[in-house]
């Protein structure tokens, strides 16, 4: 992908900065829910407006079947969600998909704090791709 077709390239480096920041501190095996915590304080001291657990109404048909709770948005524009395992999963790829399309937002950052450092994985609402 070309460097200038990346969605919100110099927005989406700052909370990924922020994850290693974390990361650095923390280390790996803290439980996630600690993680976050940390991690919002990180948001709050790098000025970045955020919500945490943002509330997603997920629907088919265009009525609502169910409630999910995204880890961070950041900026009203990135969904950021949080894992704290020894490896990435497929799985939670889907499940930042699923909710890109409830909220119209066009990008999600995955970052997994794994025994070997932060990983983070972009992904793109499937409606805007192009």
């Amino acid at each position: 992908m070309e460097a200038e077709k990346y969605i919100y390239k110099d927005l989406s480096r700052q909370p990924v900065g922020a994850a290693f920041k974390v990361y650095n501190s923390a280390g790996f095996g803290m439980p996630e829910k600690y993680i976050q915590a940390a991690y919002a304080e990180e948001l709050k001291s790098l000025g970045l407006k955020f919500d945490r657990e943002y509330h997603l109404q997920l629907s088919c048909y265009d009525k609502p079947i169910a409630k999910h709770f995204a880890d961070f948005r950041v900026e009203d524009r990135i969904i950021i969600e949080i894992k704290v395992r020894a490896y990435p999963g497929y799985v939670h790829i889907k499940q930042v998909q699923a909710y890109l399309l409830a909220s119209g937002d066009k990008l999600a950052i995955i970052l997994y704090f794994t025994k070997d450092g932060v990983k983070f994985r972009r992904v793109l609402n499937p409606k805007n791709i192009q």
